[in-house]
């Protein structure tokens, strides 16, 4: 059987930034920056929601319910796996991340998760079509701080 079609070091390098980039928006809680990493009709499904149609719902379904309320969004890029289509116009990244939750009384907790998200490639660069963010095993899925937001 044929090796899993990982990403050369190029495309490699530019998803590893690219995870960067979005979890800066995110403990930014900047979404109106992190909106042009993403096509309008993103499929995307996580903690709060089954599959959500669109970039707009979301950001008011998911993205508002989770980065206001946690800290320190960060992908684990040395754990990260990025595998790109042979023709290369697709490509899968799956990273695990970790954050900080908050329980009702304000102390902290670990709120680590992981990611699967999917490309699409053309001329015009690399858009996320798809993205799955969920909280590993064991971890409240609430977390309370109140942040706010610093850009739609």
């Amino acid at each position: 059987m044929a090796p899993l079609p990982t990403a050369n070091t190029e495309i490699a390098r530019f998803f590893r930034q690219w995870l960067e980039t979005f979890a800066g928006y995110v403990r930014e809680v900047d979404y109106a920056s992190a909106r042009r990493l993403f096509h309008p009709d993103v499929l995307a499904f996580g903690t709060h929601n089954d599959v959500i149609p669109g970039l707009d719902q979301w950001v008011a379904t998911q993205w508002d319910n989770v980065w206001p309320k946690t800290t320190d969004f960060r992908f684990v890029i040395e754990q990260t796996s990025i595998l790109v289509s042979s023709g290369g116009t697709m490509a899968t990244v799956i990273a695990p991340w970790t954050s900080t939750g908050y329980h009702p009384d304000g102390s902290p907790f670990p709120r680590p998760g992981r990611a699967t998200m999917v490309f699409s490639g053309n001329a015009d660069g690399w858009l996320c079509v798809h993205s799955h963010m969920s909280l590993n095993r064991g971890v409240p899925q609430a977390s309370h701080a109140n942040r706010p937001v610093k850009a739609w």
